[in-house]
């Protein structure tokens, strides 16, 4: 089967100020560095779902590769939007990305999905011993993530299946890095002192 990747983008980005994913990052929009580094990294499709967001200024959402798909009520929460991701993807792995991670590298990706097809196991990029993003779900978690609360987490679910799990150690910052507000565009180095 195919990869599939889930980015759930149908937060409103209250704590940034609004309009959080068109935002622009080294010339362009956050959510274009996103998708770009899970299409780099190998992944043949992607689900992304958003709640109506205006993404007219984010080129990649175009792409024929990329399709969206509306979360009818965001405001229950992410692993809402996993969900109405889940429902229409058809591959395996099932790799999940949060829109609003810009900085995770394509190599990250690419090596995400090769341990998940080698072990069919739920894989977490690991930096500096702390388990970050993408994760890749098998196919086989499909009805169990359907079948959950909307209010529940992903992490609540894969607490389930933690001998299920398997880490892959990366060089890589940018799994554990989101943007809440916007200085966290910057660099730890570039950020203006407060």
């Amino acid at each position: 089967m195919a990869s599939v990747a889930i980015v759930p983008a149908a937060g409103r980005g209250e704590r940034f100020g609004g309009m959080k994913l068109a935002a622009m990052l080294r010339g362009e929009p956050l959510l274009s560095h996103t998708l770009r580094c899970l299409l780099d990294g190998g992944v043949e499709e992607i689900i992304l779902v958003t709640g109506g967001t205006e993404l007219s200024g984010v080129a990649l959402a175009a792409d024929p590769r990329v399709r969206r798909v509306s979360n009818p009520d965001p405001a229950r929460g992410m692993f809402s939007s996993i969900q109405a991701g889940v429902a229409e993807a058809s591959g395996d792995p099932i790799l999940i990305l949060p829109g609003d991670m810009p900085f995770v590298t394509a190599d990250t990706v690419s090596l995400v999905l090769e341990a998940a097809r080698l072990t069919g196991r739920i894989v977490s990029p690991r930096f500096e011993g702390r388990r970050g993003h993408p994760i890749a779900v098998p196919d086989r978690l499909r009805e169990q993530i359907l079948a959950a609360e909307p209010r529940t987490t992903l992490a609540s679910i894969l607490d389930q299946h933690e001998a299920d799990r398997h880490s892959v150690d990366v060089a890589d910052s940018g799994v554990l890095r989101d943007v809440d507000v916007v200085a966290d565009l910057w660099p730890e180095k570039d950020k203006p002192s407060s």
